[in-house]
């Protein structure tokens, strides 16, 4: 399991530090700017598989051995679990984090759908869920998130859930939630309060933190002091932080910053993420081998605090960041 090694801005994150997710390839419809320009041509099944499969074999011959998924992301399980299963030697050197609590709608269609999934946090979807995800995977993830929760959701109040969750707990699978929302930081709050039997329910979180939207930090501070493994989702603000995407007014601190540096914009905002002494785990959401390849030089910056500190003008309002990114087409 990972654990919180001592790190800061002068010290470049290992690449044990960064996991791969499979939101951008384990379905043909995502929000990633770009995709058209990324995937397979017809995304069917077995093209994605076979990327998915890829990224997976390359991600782990870096040295990367946290990988991330979860229920809504199309047939990603099925994919991550099928790479497993061929490699079962590996099984013992990696983490895999799952999710639940959407339900993926869009019947392997990249657009002209109206959901794409549908949120419900209830024992019910559990209940269904995690069967999925055990057999998809071969056997329990080691870590298993609720989705998406934000602070009206019943996850946060539901007992009847909250025995399912620690039950799953004493099996040994480290539970947690993953936050989105410009009110991410009362989340992970209101979670940290959440107890069974005295003791504390939650143990993980996957919260967005990028340069453009880093208003739980000090939240995910305050999860990692209490032991929660901590992983930054969405570092490159679902492309937007890319060297092609890049281009706007408020991004010009960062294309300076890879200028002098002579790095790439997302290794740039990946590095910036792993550089928080709270953060265990940055994921980075490839759908290339060499988007990937870009985004682990991040391993090897060393951000010093004046870069850092330079790069804080990045930042928007959470809401409206938040807005911006609900207006990004599936495609």
């Amino acid at each position: 399991m990972p654990t919180a090694p001592a790190t800061g801005p002068a010290a470049a994150p290992s690449l044990a530090r960064f996991g791969l997710g499979t939101a951008a390839v384990g379905r043909p419809g995502y929000i990633t700017l770009g995709r058209e320009l990324d995937l397979p041509a017809g995304r069917t099944v077995e093209a994605m598989r076979e990327r998915t499969h890829d990224l997976l074999d390359a991600a782990y011959a870096a040295g990367v051995r946290y990988f991330d998924t979860a229920r809504s992301y199309g047939r990603a399980e099925e994919f991550v679990g099928g790479w497993l299963a061929a490699r079962p030697r590996l099984a013992p050197e990696v983490v895999i984090g799952s999710k639940w609590g959407y339900t993926y709608t869009a019947d392997w269609r990249a657009s002209g759908v109206p959901v794409h999934e549908v949120k419900e946090h209830s024992t019910a979807v559990f209940d269904r869920q995690i069967e999925e995800t055990r057999q998809l995977l071969g056997g329990l993830p080691q870590v298993y998130l609720v989705h998406s929760v934000t602070p009206d959701s019943p996850a946060l109040g539901d007992r009847a859930l909250h025995e399912r969750l620690a039950a799953l707990a004493a099996e040994g699978v480290r539970v947690g939630l993953s936050t989105s929302g410009p009110a991410q930081a009362a989340t992970v709050r209101a979670a940290l309060e959440v107890t069974v039997a005295g003791r504390p329910l939650f143990a993980a979180v996957q919260s967005t933190w990028n340069l453009l939207e880093p208003s739980a930090g000090p939240a995910l501070a305050e999860a990692h002091a209490a032991g929660w493994l901590v992983v930054v989702k969405e570092g490159m603000a679902n492309g937007r932080l890319a060297d092609r995407n890049a281009t706007g007014p408020g991004t010009v601190a960062l294309r300076e910053l890879a200028a002098r540096t002579g790095a790439s914009c997302d290794a740039l905002a990946l590095a910036a993420a792993a550089a928080r002494p709270w953060a265990d785990i940055v994921l980075s959401g490839a759908a290339t081998a060499e988007q990937l390849a870009s985004n682990l030089t991040a391993a090897g910056l060393d951000l010093a605090a004046a870069d850092l500190a330079a790069l804080t003008v990045l930042a928007e309002p959470a809401e409206a960041y938040w807005r911006s990114r609900a207006a990004l087409p599936w495609e």
